[in-house]
């Protein structure tokens, strides 16, 4: 196991420190979490999951090697797709790993459906964060580990955490190809197993949009316990007034969302949030039109598609001038620096005001 891991990680219910039993973690309250070649599997068993995928990542890291390591049931594709994953995998021609070319939809957006089982190179996308030495950076929702892969790109230790074991896998893979340093783990945004004050850096795109908001509280609130004061947090979320979220509401009928479904935002109840479990929090444009949509994507796109984020793009940097523009984007960075005691307090489970 990655020595970082070794050092930094706790029991996710108990904060506790973990011993090395028989290839299983073991706090002193006898919990006890396996490690998968090497990735621990730090799910709690006794809560209600964000994605049934989680049960089935706790069901295969007790059945190691199944499927020949792939553990695409943990995925939340269909059968079709799985069948298609264990054909293409059999295959030594593509240089693209069989899992992320049909988990790239799931992961990226709609607009990269036309690549599922297509995949001819990586969509790494570009982390606007600055140019780093070391620090460590958690990737909340990593799946396949594209933002991961973009942060040591940047210098940073790159850590990623996501309940999906099969993706974690994945992202092991494409890591040894590409000759990229990062560690992954399998494991839950609202438990993270982690140190106090152990992370310089948390970041997150389009993971905490589908949570409820009770969920994206508590999750909030484990990115302000581990991160260091004066250690930042950047997370992508969807606003209620952008062009694309607004179609979206409207279909569904201005309800709340449900399920895995997306919740959109408002500004001023995003910066609550974020202000009181994190610290003083800012905004930034996305992109517009849609949510997940990246410029150094455009090689990847049909002509049609292009002209959709060249717009965005354009549109994103005169939001820099413009600030009121961040306001009408589909989706917005916030972003967020520890502080010793958001909004003069220290907040306890249940204590901050969720808005919509």
């Amino acid at each position: 196991m990655n020595a970082w891991l070794r050092e930094n990680l706790v029991c996710p219910h108990h904060h506790s420190e973990l011993s090395w039993q028989d290839h299983v973690l073991v706090c002193p309250f006898q919990c006890q979490y396996p490690v998968v070649e090497g990735v621990p599997v730090m799910l709690l068993d006794d809560v209600a999951q964000t994605m049934d995928l989680a049960q089935t990542s706790l069901r295969q890291s007790r059945s190691p090697n199944a499927d020949g390591g792939l553990y695409i049931d943990s995925l939340g594709l269909t059968d079709t797709e799985k069948q298609a994953i264990l054909e293409l995998a059999k295959a030594t021609t593509s240089r693209i790993d069989a899992v992320v070319s049909f988990l790239v939809g799931a992961t990226n957006g709609n607009a990269y459906a036309h690549l599922i089982g297509r995949l001819t190179d990586y969509p790494i996308p570009e982390l606007r964060m600055p140019q780093a030495q070391g620090q460590v950076f958690l990737d909340l929702g990593c799946n396949w580990g594209r933002w991961c892969f973009a942060a040591s790109r940047r210098g940073y230790r790159a850590v990623g955490i996501d309940p999906s074991l099969g993706a974690v896998m994945a992202a092991r893979r494409v890591a040894q190809q590409l000759g990229i340093e990062a560690t992954f783990l399998v494991g839950d945004a609202r438990f993270l197993p982690f140190k106090p004050a152990s992370l310089d850096h948390v970041f997150s795109y389009s993971v905490l949009q589908h949570f409820s908001r009770e969920d994206v509280a508590q999750a909030l609130r484990e990115v302000g316990r581990t991160l260091k004061t004066g250690g930042s947090s950047l997370v992508q979320m969807p606003t209620k007034f952008g062009v694309r979220c607004l179609q979206h509401q409207m279909r569904r009928g201005f309800r709340e969302g449900a399920n895995f479904e997306v919740r959109y935002w408002s500004i001023p109840a995003l910066r609550d949030l974020f202000s009181a479990t994190i610290g003083a929090s800012t905004f930034s444009v996305d992109c517009f039109f849609g949510i997940g949509l990246q410029f150094s994507d455009m090689h990847l796109m049909p002509p049609g598609q292009k002209i959709v984020i060249l717009m965005s793009e354009l549109l994103r940097l005169s939001s820099q001038l413009l600030r009121p523009l961040v306001w009408v984007a589909d989706s917005v960075y916030v972003r967020s620096v520890k502080t010793e005691s958001p909004l003069g307090g220290e907040l306890t489970h249940g204590q901050e005001k969720i808005s919509r």
